[in-house]
């Protein structure tokens, strides 16, 4: 009897907490067109590459806007106007906030799957140990079948080659002999060691 389940291609479209959670991914792209001056980072790089100018201190980049507003000798053709960097500043004051809650609220979910799949994998754990307790007797042998696919879904199982078992005897036995010629030098190096003693 072959009990194996196929789990390894998820069927999605059968789970029932699938299109709730397509609902939910959704809803948090759409935020993406609510949040102003949103951008995807091209790369992990280029982040990496904002952070050094994006830390530098609020003061300081307030005291540039008021050294602008009063000195015409740092205008520059392309420079951005006070009013435009104050505003980007508060964008980030702002929004930072968000940010931190979607981070919290990803590490939530995260925690609730993990809490989800350990409840299930208690409970398939609990059920594999009742299995294997009850398939020893010869009024539960059905569940045999049953166990040796548990475990090999759970990984305690290693199907080997004919070839594979053969190596690894061999591999054995050479261990063995290693050890055994290992014994026999020191052996010999203490008979030596003894044989001067003895004649004197």
């Amino acid at each position: 009897m072959n009990t194996e389940v196929n789990v390894g291609v998820s069927d999605m479209q059968n789970n029932p907490h699938f299109a709730a959670a397509q609902e939910r991914v959704q809803e948090l792209r759409r935020m993406r067109e609510l949040i102003p001056h949103f951008v995807i980072a091209a790369s992990a790089r280029e982040s990496r590459r904002l952070n050094s100018t994006a830390s530098v201190p609020p003061e300081f980049v307030e005291l540039t806007a008021v050294a602008i507003t009063h000195q015409d000798a740092l205008v520059r053709g392309t420079s951005m106007p006070p009013a435009e960097i104050r505003d980007l500043m508060s964008y980030g004051e702002a929004y930072g906030p968000l940010a931190d809650e979607l981070e919290a609220l990803a590490q939530f979910i995260r925690h609730s799957i993990a809490a989800a799949r350990h409840a299930a994998g208690t409970e398939a754990l609990t059920t594999y140990a009742l299995a294997r307790r009850l398939a020893r007797q010869a009024q539960n042998a059905g569940l045999a079948p049953y166990v040796t696919d548990m475990r090999r879904a759970l990984g305690r199982v290693r199907t080997s080659t004919p070839e594979e078992r053969a190596k690894k005897a061999a591999a054995k036995a050479a261990k063995a002999a290693a050890a055994a010629d290992k014994a026999a030098v020191a052996a010999n190096k203490a008979a030596a060691a003894v044989a001067p003693q003895q004649q004197s």
